[in-house]
């Protein structure tokens, strides 16, 4: 199925085993590294592979080198957005775009080593649709360490998902899973976790894990933030039942309170009444405090509705780099399918104007008759030069 505002992505030749998508924005120094890394572990494995990168609205010089490297790695496609729409979106157009039955998502900051990946294959071929990693001996700061302790916890906690490591992004998804992953359609969820809902026969492996070597992380402070909120309230109703919970408690303590401060002043008079003032200050701004933060989760779920209701287009995609160009000569490069087309038609026209002349010798030449023989080993050889123009073939 095609999203809204998606380009189709234009691809010849049989549909690989293996297709690896790789969301990338600004990773300019990091691809002559990556693509020697990558190119050379998919050489390694059995399987007929795909390499799909989008380039997610970058401002470096990123869009460029991908078109340049197309020409040293054939199997190498890119989608270019528009402009940044984010991650999600760039890892659901690829899931889109690619066409092979096991998909492996890969960061460029080769954090997570390409290497891994025959690891990835060889649990699909165990039979398994998901394949989960866990970051060992990571290279991160202590900060982060930390907030990703306390964000799997969190996220394991209450959407009842059991993934030890939600922030890993190498993993692999079977193509029975990438169908309604794109199908959803959904602009604010969780992948690796909505995936986990739809999956049979998951599997967590231990995948290496390095430092950065060139460039920046993308994710701020706030961006993490908003991940961990969106893994929140795609997958689970359990914010909003804790904050009932809540309320209800902080409810049954302010009439506890009350009740308390009634009974002191029927017992002490009113003069005690006036030092509690401040007391019931405090627990008005509780409650009101309560009252804000139920209305400020709430107003996240509603917006979701709302984003779901306007149903705009995810994303919007550039043509790849090869229609751009059979667009502006389509003489010089026309594609490789219809030439092949083309010369398909011409075989299939030469053989047919050729049946006559073949059944006449059967019936009325004598069998050691052969000037007529010797005329399409003749032939042979300018319908081979023929077919050869058609499809481009210099030999």
């Amino acid at each position: 199925m095609t999203l809204p505002g998606a380009q189709a992505s234009p691809a010849q030749g049989p549909a690989p085993q293996v297709s690896v998508v790789i969301p990338m924005l600004n990773e300019s120094a990091n691809l002559a590294n990556l693509f020697g890394r990558l190119f050379k572990t998919l050489e390694g494995i059995e399987q007929s592979y795909e390499v799909v990168v989008i380039d997610d609205g970058s401002t470096d010089d990123t869009l460029e080198r991908l078109y340049a490297a197309q020409g040293a790695y054939p199997r190498l496609r890119v989608l270019s957005f528009v402009r940044n729409y984010g991650q999600h979106a760039a890892v659901l157009a690829g899931f889109e775009a690619s066409r092979g039955e096991w998909i492996v998502t890969l960061d460029a900051d080769l954090q997570n080593p390409p290497e891994e990946i025959p690891n990835l294959i060889a649990a699909f071929v165990a039979g398994h649709d998901l394949v989960n990693t866990v970051r060992q001996g990571r290279q991160d700061s202590l900060f982060r360490l930390l907030a990703s302790k306390i964000i799997n916890g969190v996220a394991r906690r209450f959407s009842g998902i059991k993934l030890s490591d939600f922030g890993c992004m190498l993993r692999g998804y079977h193509r029975d899973l990438v169908a309604p992953l794109v199908a959803a359609r959904e602009s604010g969820t969780f992948l690796p976790a909505l995936a986990s809902t739809y999956a049979r026969n998951p599997i967590e492996i231990p995948v290496g894990h390095a430092a950065r070597e060139e460039g920046a992380s993308k994710y701020s402070l706030v961006k993490l933030f908003l991940l961990q909120l969106d893994l929140l309230t795609s997958t689970s109703l359990a914010p909003l039942r804790a904050l009932f919970v809540l309320g209800g408690l902080t409810a049954c303590l302010g009439i506890g309170f009350g009740l308390v401060i009634l009974a002191l002043r029927l017992l002490k008079g009113a003069e005690w009444a006036g030092d509690g003032v401040f007391t019931l200050f405090a627990i008005l701004f509780v409650f009101v405090g309560a009252q804000f933060l139920a209305f400020g989760l709430l107003g996240e779920y509603i917006g979701r509705i709302y984003l779901e209701v306007r149903d705009r287009p995810t994303y919007l995609v550039r043509p790849e780099r090869s229609l751009v160009a059979a667009l502006a000569a389509p003489a010089a490069l026309a594609a490789p399918a219809a030439l092949a087309a083309a010369a398909q038609a011409a075989e299939s026209s030469e053989d047919d104007a050729a049946e006559p002349e073949d059944s006449e010798p059967e019936d009325s030449q004598p069998e050691d008759s052969e000037p007529e023989d010797s005329e399409p080993e003749d032939s042979q050889p300018e319908d081979s030069e023929a077919v050869a123009l058609a499809t481009g073939d210099s030999r």
